[in-house]
């Protein structure tokens, strides 16, 4: 078979299904391929072959795809949507195999936006980037990282801001936070939460050098629950990256595109992203498990 064969014959599917349709409806054939510009003995071959099992393959590839971009929102990019089909039918197929199924079926996945930069205020100290770019992590609670984002809406005034903990070990959120202020108590509060549903914990605690991070209150926080602070050079968000690749995904899924009446509706979307986050989006570098799925499976075989 002459290669991308199969591929064109899934793209004639929707036609073939169209004519049954219509000519169940008392339409004649021979019109609704001209208007589909399909031969009609064409669609008469297919009504009668046999299907090759590839082709057969394709189409259900083809149907999930479409049910899982429609059950996920649009936020499956080729490389997740392998893990999706792969993970939840125990399969596994190519990314390109799925990559150019996704094209046939004119799926992609929605784009992320540019970050917007935020005002600059004079920090009261400062600390070095001892993180240095070292994203890994042997253990829970070995490394938290944290920032700070905005959301606002068309008719409100007001801003919505969210600032998570996330845990390098296993991406996993183990803390947020979300006000309509954005001020200390904003990170204050996420970081007393975290303190306190994790007392043991002695991380390094890595940051950019906003506001809320960079004052002598926070300081006292983070010496008091000793922890290590670390903070991102200026103007590199990249020793924020894994964090910052969060931030972007959140909104890029579950934000981006969408219209919220109200801040309120966008903050109990946000935090039912989050759960899902958590717990039911597939990461590659975790051995395509969720975060929480990562953490447990690693408690269990310790």
């Amino acid at each position: 078979m002459r290669k991308g064969t199969s591929f064109s014959k899934v793209r004639l599917q929707t036609d073939y299904k169209t004519i049954d349709f219509l000519k169940d409806k008392g339409y004649p054939v021979t019109k609704i391929c001209e208007v589909l510009k399909v031969s009609r003995s064409g669609y008469y071959k297919h009504k009668n072959r046999v299907k090759p099992e590839k082709e057969k393959q394709d189409e259900l590839l083809c149907s999930l795809i479409n049910e899982y971009h429609s059950t996920f929102d649009g936020i499956l990019g080729y490389r997740r949507m392998t893990i999706f089909i792969n993970k939840l039918n125990h399969k596994s197929f190519s990314e390109g195999y799925i990559h150019r199924l996704m094209n046939i079926s004119g799926i992609t996945a929605r784009i992320r936006r540019k970050k917007v930069n935020r005002k600059k205020v004079k920090p009261e100290y400062t600390k070095e980037n001892i993180l240095s770019r070292d994203f890994t992590a042997k253990a829970p609670n070995e490394k938290w990282l944290t920032d700070v984002t905005e959301f606002s809406i068309p008719g409100d005034d007001k801003k919505l801001y969210l600032s998570p903990i996330m845990d390098l070990y296993d991406n996993c959120i183990i803390e947020y936070n979300l006000s309509f202020k954005n001020n200390n108590h904003l990170v204050f509060k996420m970081f007393d939460k975290a303190t306190q549903n994790y007392p043991d914990a002695k991380p390094i605690f890595h940051s950019d050098r906003g506001f809320q991070y960079t004052g002598n209150i926070f300081k006292s926080k983070i010496e008091e629950a000793g922890m290590i602070q670390s903070m991102s050079r200026v103007g590199k968000c990249i020793d924020n990256g894994p964090m910052e690749g969060f931030l972007g995904t959140l909104k890029t899924e579950m934000f981006y595109g969408k219209r919220f009446k109200t801040l309120e509706e966008l903050s109990d979307k946000i935090v039912k992203y989050i759960e899902f986050y958590n717990e039911k989006r597939f990461q590659k570098r975790l051995g395509c498990m969720a975060p929480l799925e990562y953490r447990n499976h690693a408690s269990i075989c310790a």
